[in-house]
Formats: C-alpha cells, sequence, structure tokens
C-alpha cells in the first residue's frame, strides 16, 4: 500500500527569492489604440461594442510570428495603456509593423474601399497628417513569484502572472529535450486561454490496421491557488495528444476543430525561433457554405506575411490531414483528434511511469525558481464506508447480488411510499424491451413478472409494500427527430420551443393519468449521431419536458447500435437511474468514527447554469440543493429545495418542479429590468448572458443565488449538517467562495464582511469541493514509495500540519477498467509492448476537500461554547470523502448527495415562448 502521493505542482522556493526576469513591454499606446478602434468602427458599423477591437486573432499571429514575444496582456484591446506585449528582447518595427498592418487590413471585407485601411503604408509614412505612431518598447523588470496575501491567508499571484508565467515556464521546458527509453522529445509551445502547452513535435507514429497513427505527449501549464496555501502553484498535467489523419465526417458536419500550425518566421529569426505552434479552428461556414477558418484564426492572414511558402487551404488540410502532418515544404499542420470525428487507433492517457518521469524532467527543468510542493501523506485507514464484501471464493457468487437487491428493494419501497409504479417503456428494438423487461426484476429480488392481457404488453409484480405495473409499447412518432424550422430569421430557441411544444401535443395526445400512482417513462432513442445532420432534432429533452408536464420522470435507453455496452449492462444502469430519480438511493454508514453526529443531514448545492447554446438554447442559472437524511440502519430520506415555497419536497417532486423553469423566466425579467439601467445596476456578467445584456445581470443572479442560499439554511437549524458546495461550480454567483475570499469558519455574502459561519446554524458544517474541471485547477498526481514503484491509491491525504484545512480525495480503480502489465510506456513502446500505444490508460482524478467551516476551539470560543470538544477537520474531508462510495457504483467522482443535485439539473429544461411572445420581445 502506498503511503504517499505526489502532485504534479510547484511553488515558488521561499529560499530563492524573487524570481526577475528582464523584460520589453509594450504598450499600445492612446494614438494607435484610438486610430484601430477607428478602423475597427468603420469595418464594423453594426458592432455593439466598436471600441472593443477584436486582437485574439493578432495575440495568436504575433505569438507565432513576431520572434522573442512570450505572452499577450490582458485587455490591452479595450484600454491602450495596459500592458500589451511581453518579449524576452523588443521586436523591430519592420516586424511589428507588417503583422499589426496585415491584422488591421483584415477588419475589412475585400470590397470596401475605406481611405487609410493601409496601416503598414502609414506607419512608414513622412505625411504628418497621415502617419501613425508605432508604440516604444519599454524595459521592464518582472518578478515571476509576486504574490499578494488575503486576509484568510491565500496566497495569489499578480495577476498578469496567470498568462504571463505559463508561457514563460513552458518556454523555458521547451529548450530542453525529454529523453526516456532510448526516444528523444522534442516540445513545442502552444498558448491557450488558460496558460500554456507544451506539445512534443514532429508526433510520434503507432503502426496499427494498415494505417499510421500519430500521437504526441502534451503537458498543460496553469497557475491556480489553493485555500490558506502560503504560496500559489504552477500546475503541469500530461496527456497524450491525438491527431487526426482521417476524418470520417462530412465537411457540414465539421462543427470547429483545432489546427496547430508549424510555420517558420517569414524574417530572420528571433530568441524563439521555431519553439511555437499557432493554434487555429477549422471549420463549418453554414454562411458561406464551406469549410472555412473560424474564431479569429490567424491562418489566413499568413500568405499576406509570407508569399513565398504555400499554407493549406481549409478544404486541402481536411481532405489530405496526413500529408499536412508530415510537412509541405517547410510548413506542417496537425488536426488535432476529438471522437466526433471518428475512431482513433491511439488510447488516451499516458502510463503512471511515463507521467513520473515527465514530472522528474520538469521537476529539474524548473529548479531553483520553483519547487515541488511537498507530498501528500495518508491521514486515515477508513478509505470506505460501510460497503458490501465484494463476492469471494469464501462466499457464494449470488451473496451479493442479493444483499444488493434487498437494499434496492426496501430503498424502493421507501421511496413510494406505498403508491403503486407505473412504468410505461417505449421501445424500438425488440431486444431492449425483452433487456429491460429481464433486468428489472433481478435488480430487486423479484420473479420474472406476470403477463396481465392476452397483448402481452403489461406485466406486474406485487411484493413486501411494492406494487409495479410495466407497459411496453412501441415508441412509434415519439421518438422521432424533431421537426425543426429552418427559418433562420428567428431566434433559434424560439425555432426550438415549436418543436418541442408540438412534441408534448404528441405526448399529451397519448398520456393516461393515473393520479394515484408514481409514474415513470422509459423510452428507446437514437443516439447523437442519429440527429447530428439537422441541429437541435434530438427528441431527449423535448420528450423530458414533455412527459414532466404529465406529471411524469423520464428516463432513456439509446438503440442497440448506437452504444458500445452490452443490453444487460444497459438495462441494468437505465433501472439503476430511475431508481435514483424516484429518490430510491442512500449513502451507505460512514466509517469515520464518533467524531460525526449521529443525526446529521447532508445537504449538497449545484448551480446549473445554461448558455444561448444550452439543451434548449435557452440561458439560465437554477440553484438546485438536495438533501439526503440517512436512515437509522434502512434508507435515508432524499428532498430538494422547493426555493418558491421555501420548503423541502421529495427527490422526484424537486424534478418536476425544476422542468416548469418558473424560476428562469423571473430571472429574464430582472435582466431586462438591469438591460434598460433598472436596480442591480453594477457589474457586467461574464458568462450565459444574451448578445447586448446590459450591467447588471451578474449582481442580480449573484443576489438571487446567495438569497436563496441564506433561506435553506435557515431551514436546516433543527440538526447537525454538512453543507458541500463546489467551489468552481459556484463561486460565479457565491463569490465569496472564491479563494482569495475564503476564511476559516467564515461565511461571507454579498458585500458585506464575512460572519461566523455558526451564525447560519449552531452544528453547521461547511465542506468545499474542486476537481481539476477544464481549468486544471486541481493537480495531477501519482502515488509513490521508498522503492520507486509509481502507481495509484484510494485514501484521504493531507499535508504533516495539525491545523490543515485542505485534504485531497482518491478513489480506486473501478472494476470495470482493464489491468495493463506493468512498465508498459506509450512514448517509447518496447518490442514486448509494441502495441501499448493502443492502450487506454486511467488516470484518476483528485478532488480537493476544503473543510471551511467546522467547530475548531476559535469557533466554540466565539460561538459562547468554551470547552466543547473541537472538531477534526481530518474527520470531516474523510467523511466527505466515504460519500463518493456507494454500493451500486463505481467511485464517485463527487459526494453522493452532489452527485443528485448535479444530475437533478438534468431537468432545467426552459423553452422560448410563443411566436407572438417572440415578436413582441423583439418590439423596442
Amino acid at each position: 500500500m502506498y503511503s504517499a502521493i505526489r502532485n504534479a505542482a510547484y511553488e515558488p522556493d521561499p529560499l530563492h527569492g524573487p524570481w526577475q526576469e528582464e523584460m520589453s513591454v509594450l504598450r499600445l499606446g492612446e494614438e494607435l489604440h484610438t486610430e484601430l478602434t477607428r478602423m475597427h468602427a468603420e469595418a464594423e458599423k453594426g458592432s455593439v461594442r466598436p471600441d472593443r477591437l477584436p486582437v485574439r486573432r493578432l495575440n495568436s499571429l504575433l505569438q507565432a510570428m513576431a520572434p522573442g514575444v512570450i505572452a499577450i496582456g490582458r485587455n490591452a484591446g479595450t484600454d491602450g495603456r495596459l500592458p500589451w506585449l511581453y518579449a524576452r528582447d523588443a521586436v523591430p518595427p519592420e516586424v511589428l509593423a507588417p503583422v499589426i498592418g496585415t491584422w488591421a487590413a483584415g477588419m475589412y471585407r475585400e470590397e470596401d474601399d475605406i481611405e487609410g485601411a493601409d496601416l503598414e503604408e502609414r506607419f512608414r509614412s513622412d505625411d504628418q497628417a497621415e502617419a501613425v505612431q508605432l508604440p516604444h518598447w519599454e524595459a521592464e523588470s518582472v518578478d515571476l513569484t509576486e504574490t499578494v496575501t488575503s486576509a484568510g491567508g491565500t496566497a495569489e499571484p499578480a495577476t498578469r502572472l496567470y498568462g504571463l508565467l505559463p508561457e514563460w515556464v513552458a518556454f523555458r521546458l521547451a529548450a530542453r529535450t525529454f529523453r526516456t527509453g532510448g526516444t528523444t522529445l522534442h516540445f513545442r509551445v502552444e498558448s491557450s486561454g488558460n496558460g500554456a502547452r507544451l506539445v512534443s513535435w514532429p508526433p510520434q507514429r503507432y503502426e496499427r490496421r494498415g494505417q499510421t497513427w500519430y500521437y504526441s505527449a502534451c503537458l498543460n501549464i496553469t497557475v491556480h491557488t489553493v485555500p490558506f496555501a502560503p504560496r500559489f502553484r504552477v500546475h503541469v498535467s500530461t496527456q497524450v495528444r491525438r491527431w487526426a489523419t482521417q476524418l470520417d465526417v462530412r465537411p457540414h458536419q465539421l462543427g470547429g476543430a483545432t489546427v496547430l500550425l508549424d510555420a517558420p518566421l517569414p524574417w530572420p529569426g528571433g530568441p524563439d525561433r521555431g519553439h511555437r505552434l499557432m493554434p487555429n479552428t477549422l471549420g463549418y461556414d453554414r454562411r458561406l457554405k464551406e469549410l472555412a477558418w473560424r474564431h479569429h484564426s490567424p491562418a489566413p492572414l499568413l500568405p499576406e506575411l509570407d508569399i513565398v511558402r504555400n499554407y493549406p487551404e481549409p478544404k486541402e488540410l481536411f481532405s489530405h490531414p496526413e500529408r499536412w502532418i508530415n510537412g509541405s515544404g517547410d510548413v506542417a499542420a496537425g488536426i488535432v483528434y476529438h471522437p466526433s470525428i471518428g475512431p482513433h487507433e491511439v488510447g488516451p492517457g499516458l502510463m503512471p511511469q511515463e507521467r513520473a518521469d515527465l514530472d522528474a524532467w520538469v521537476e529539474e527543468g524548473l529548479y531553483p525558481m520553483l519547487t515541488r510542493v511537498p507530498d501528500l501523506m495518508r491521514v486515515t485507514r477508513s478509505n470506505t464506508p460501510s460497503l458490501l464484501p465484494r463476492s469471494g471464493a469464501a462466499r457464494g457468487p449470488d451473496t451479493r447480488d442479493t444483499q444488493l437487491a434487498l437494499q434496492r428493494r426496501a430503498a424502493l419501497a421507501h421511496a413510494l411510499n406505498g403508491r403503486p409504479l407505473e412504468i410505461d417503456v417505449l421501445w424500438q428494438s425488440p431486444e431492449t424491451r425483452a433487456a429491460l423487461l429481464a433486468e428489472l426484476p433481478k435488480l430487486i429480488g423479484f420473479p420474472p413478472g406476470e403477463s396481465m392481457g392476452p397483448a402481452d404488453d403489461t406485466w406486474r409484480w406485487q411484493s413486501e409494500g411494492i406494487e409495479i405495473r410495466v407497459r411496453a409499447q412501441p415508441a412509434g412518432p415519439l421518438a422521432d427527430a424533431l421537426s425543426v424550422s429552418r427559418e433562420r430569421r428567428r431566434s433559434k430557441a424560439f425555432r426550438l420551443a415549436e418543436a418541442v411544444e408540438e412534441r408534448c401535443r404528441l405526448v399529451a395526445e397519448r398520456a393516461v393519468p393515473r393520479p394515484d400512482a408514481t409514474e415513470v417513462v422509459i423510452t428507446e432513442i437514437g443516439g447523437k449521431k442519429h440527429f447530428a445532420a439537422v441541429p437541435d432534432s434530438d427528441p431527449k429533452h423535448a420528450l423530458r419536458i414533455a412527459w414532466a408536464r404529465q406529471g411524469r420522470l423520464s428516463q432513456f435507453v439509446n438503440l442497440p447500435d448506437d452504444t458500445d455496452g452490452g443490453l444487460e449492462h444497459r438495462a441494468k444502469w437505465t433501472w439503476l437511474d430511475t431508481f435514483r430519480q424516484l429518490g430510491a438511493i442512500s449513502p451507505p454508514a460512514h466509517r469515520v468514527g464518533a467524531g460525526i453526529p449521529g443525526d446529521l443531514q447532508y445537504v449538497a448545492l449545484w448551480l446549473v447554469r445554461h448558455t444561448k447554446k444550452g439543451p434548449t438554447r435557452c440561458p439560465v442559472h437554477r440553484l438546485v440543493a438536495v438533501r439526503v437524511r440517512p436512515g437509522d440502519g434502512g434508507p435515508g430520506v432524499i428532498e430538494g429545495w422547493d426555493a418558491e415555497r421555501a420548503e423541502w419536497v421529495p427527490y422526484p417532486k424537486l424534478l418536476l418542479l425544476l422542468s416548469q423553469a418558473a424560476e428562469p423566466v423571473a430571472e429574464t425579467r430582472k435582466e431586462k429590468e438591469a438591460d434598460r439601467g433598472g436596480p442591480g445596476d453594477g457589474m457586467a456578467a461574464r458568462g450565459g448572458l444574451r448578445p447586448g445584456a446590459g450591467p447588471g445581470v451578474e449582481q442580480v443572479r449573484q443576489q438571487e443565488t446567495e438569497r436563496q442560499i441564506r433561506a435553506l439554511l435557515f431551514q436546516l437549524r433543527d440538526r447537525p449538517t454538512l453543507l458541500l458546495a463546489d467551489a468552481g461550480n459556484l463561486r460565479q454567483c457565491w463569490p465569496g467562495l472564491r479563494n482569495g475570499e475564503l476564511d476559516r469558519d467564515m461565511l461571507g455574502f454579498g458585500t458585506g464582511p464575512a460572519q461566523r459561519h455558526t451564525l447560519y446554524g449552531d452544528n453547521l458544517r461547511v465542506v468545499l469541493v474542486r476537481d481539476a474541471n477544464a481549468r486544471e485547477e486541481v493537480a495531477e498526481w501519482y502515488a509513490h514509495d521508498p522503492k520507486g514503484d509509481v502507481g495509484f491509491a484510494e485514501g484521504v491525504w493531507g499535508t504533516a500540519e495539525t491545523d490543515s484545512r485542505v485534504f485531497a480525495s482518491t478513489a480506486s480503480k473501478p472494476h470495470t477498467v482493464a489491468k495493463l502489465p506493468k512498465g508498459l510506456r506509450k512514448l517509447a513502446p518496447t518490442a514486448q509492448g509494441r502495441t501499448a500505444p493502443g492502450k487506454t490508460a486511467w488516470n484518476p482524478g483528485q478532488l480537493e476537500m476544503t473543510v471551511l467551516g467546522c467547530l475548531s476551539e476559535k469557533a466554540l470560543a466565539d460561538s459562547g461554547r468554551e470547552g466543547g470538544l473541537p472538531d477534526r477537520p481530518a474527520e470531516w474531508a474523510t467523511l466527505t470523502h466515504q460519500l463518493r462510495y456507494q454500493d451500486d457504483y463505481s467511485p464517485l467522482a463527487r459526494p453522493l448527495p452532489m452527485h443528485l443535485a448535479r444530475l437533478a439539473g438534468e431537468y432545467v429544461l426552459p423553452v422560448a415562448g410563443t411566436k407572438e411572445e417572440e415578436s413582441m420581445s423583439s418590439t423596442p
């Protein structure tokens, strides 16, 4: 058993002191910013924000084409006084002028004839009336470890370091080679929105099935903070970057694929020559009806800067991706693989030993400025709750299945509370129908069902307080694709809403009310590929809305040809998720110890956030709260918070209430009020807003979310409560959960000072969880021992500090993951492991747990309870970890109550109004 885990994270070494680097810094300056803003306003006369320059394409072009440029400052397109470019050496005017000039000319259409559009000529002009001056570079000493410590003790880097430090680290590492197993890898730098990446180039090759498959090692570099940590962190995660050399999609199906372009500088090189790959996006342009470079890609501007070389055209790259990844002349391009464009014979993930080797290489390259964070040690041996033992030699093969069936049956009886369960199975394939009918009685320990009629379409089970009736009928047109209007003058949301309403009418015609029963509908539908040709035609969400209006829960199962899983396995999980929706699921009894109150209840929060690209094309923010009260030796009670009535309701009722979308409608009214400059006028929201949304929307959402949280906390004072919140999910609408705002045993709401958490409940504990998410916020890890062995381990981990509040939760490998031989290497396959690149490496995540509020000695003293026995934060972290386990599931990514809250969000499906409402909303 491993006794320690190692994070692939680094922090400033206090023994080294500041990391000072001399840089050249460029600001756009008032003159050039004003001129570029004028040109943008002329080129985009209908622009909502003509003062906001579209500099993303220019930034990518400069990073790839201007030698020495390291990083781009933030918000330089809106304020010419802010730092724009950071470089090792000043970029000469003869390089900077054509790049900026080419970008500026690209703002205009070919047919535009606007005086003064040739900015490059004006940079060189001697005519004072029309000349534009290039800004001058300034020398600046930058501390790459500059830190500000919050009032709660969290070290935060200077804002510019979030973009600048990852780039600087990437170039420092790219100057070195990585050697493993006789293979030498060279790395290139790719800039990303959240940091920087290192990509091994040229790619590795893997011969399989008569074809060559291409892949690279990829390192993601980001800067983050950890609650209460005295130094910020640099995270370096590793993965396999696979390249597409055959695209099994038609051009119109390509929404947007990342393309990395390897091109030499068209002028004499600088200190970073050959170290960058230029990111672009290749996709189908529905306006032009052809493949094109999209999302401000810099690739279309390259031929203007370099008339000697041939660069890939979108159609040619789509048709011959392998030709371009091997290079045409000294230009190469690689399409980053995504499963939606077809299969790939190289498996995802890296082996643990390869991770460790890359991690050691990074550590060596960052010394002495950055040092590895300390290893984490086990804080408990109680890794799991009271789970049923796995079947073994001393136990019959069916023992565990029998006990599981008894547990499920008891939970189902408790959830139904004497009401009959009516289930409609709408099938398309007889195999799925048969599998569902066979699996249900097995899961709850009932005999095969009894047919109730000659039509052989109804089955009944009744025993031990449970009555279940299942009706199996062909799905018919209910499972057909939605008929969505192609009238592009109207918004997608309203066109989809019309199709949803039509499907709701079909469902209403078919539904037979059964007021005394709990009702569920299971529908067999096609997978995503069945509906890929017509956007928004997948009927799943429309059916969920339609059945919810009839008071029924809904569950879906894909056609047999649309999934890799076996039919019996899929049928089992269809029923298990149905039980979950009914509230027939409970966490096992914990094994933490006497420090946890016996009558403890769990409450989890989850914020559902949809943008206009969401499932119904309607933006919405909706808070979901789920309460779990474990039973005393039996099934517990699962409830959800009804914010409108300020009361707790059964979990199935919560799902149906969420589908009604009453709250999002009210929120939309507030957004409109904010757009008119009404109440809540303040900061502009950063995500999920309609175009043109004015200031105040984010503040309105924040105030409403925090009001709901305070209201439900008031309802939880009657017994000890563990509040679980995902910081990454909630902090947009609860800013007090940002790391820099956290303080031990305090809760902050709004703009006022944080208050003691015990003011919201004498026996309240608060644990924040966080995973890596898309921003790599939690570091990658691997387990190791003194012998040098490397692998994975489950458990709760922490530092040696006695007052630590931050812990790590790692789970065991799911039994469904194939066991691989030790010593396999994908980056340098051995003769014995030639097929190693084709293996899928299981790379488990780490769940960070911060015990924000507990009954510490100080918390007890501040609330007038001196002398009471204080909590041990490690015990509450262990409890949170154990909540990831449940007998029916592999270890969950989050604690079970939070898992239930997140899945409840599947019912948050707001629908746009009628055609008349649309015309009214477009009227000034």
